[in-house]
């Protein structure tokens, strides 16, 4: 998750499943990007994408999917050693509620491997 304002660098990349310039801030939002981009179960790929009304502020959710049978799945990128920091546990706990209350329970993250 980053801010909606975020004005850090970012590697922009197009993809076939994705109508706009991809903008990845960080090395696992690229990393993902090129699985999802393999990935036969997604038809459709959206990046960044502004969380309407959300408690803790204006920030944006890493990855929204459409799957081949019309599910959307949700995917927050975060490094191993920040998710048990508490404000990031915080806002990851709640873009996952933020998701449920809209009917979405694929919600998972990408964690960087090791």
């Amino acid at each position: 998750m980053y801010s909606k304002n975020y004005k850090g660098r970012c590697d922009k990349r197009k993809i076939g499943k994705c109508e706009d310039v991809i903008r990845c801030y960080d090395a696992i939002m690229t990393a993902y990007v090129s699985q999802l981009e393999k990935d036969d179960e997604v038809v459709e790929v959206r990046v960044n994408v502004p969380l309407d009304d959300f408690p803790l502020g204006e920030f944006t959710t890493d990855f929204v999917c459409t799957l081949k049978d019309g599910s959307i799945k949700v995917r927050e990128c975060v490094f191993r050693d920040k998710v048990s920091h508490p404000i990031v546990s915080k806002k990851l706990d709640a873009s996952r509620v933020y998701w449920l209350k809209r009917g979405v329970e694929n919600w998972g993250l990408v964690v960087e491997c090791r």
